[in-house]
């Protein structure tokens, strides 16, 4: 044993396994029935939120700290304040979100390590009742 720590994006599979899974995840919200909502409450094009939500996802899940040099602190629920984020669609969010675990992170282990976080910060968004 080197003793060496290894990050949950390195285990996972580094930039590569974060971009297929923002980009699984923003192509089920954007096409999935069932994610309407959730759709509805981000701008006509994903781009943005895409670049943003993998620059997030590399430092949170322990690789370079690339959202917080290009854009601050996450301040994530106030800078989501001007969605309006209830039940439904933060529950649309999980699903799609969820999904696209269950489809681009090969490992089961690791993803039941990663979900619990992953649903607490979705619950965490949601600003209305």
């Amino acid at each position: 044993m080197t003793g060496e720590t290894v990050t949950l994006y390195e285990a996972i599979g580094g930039k590569t396994t974060i971009a297929k899974l923002v980009q699984r995840f923003y192509e089920l919200m954007d096409t999935l029935p069932e994610a309407a909502r959730c759709r509805a409450v981000h701008p006509p094009s994903l781009k943005g939120s895409q670049a943003k939500l993998q620059d997030y996802l590399t430092g949170y899940l322990g690789g370079p700290p690339v959202y917080v040099e290009k854009h601050g602190h996450p301040r994530l629920r106030s800078r989501h304040f001007g969605a309006a984020i209830g039940p439904q669609e933060r529950d649309e969010w999980i699903l799609c979100f969820r999904r696209a675990m269950d489809e681009t992170i090969d490992n089961p282990k690791l993803r039941e390590i990663i979900w619990p976080t992953i649903e607490r910060l979705a619950h965490h968004m949601q600003n209305k009742g």
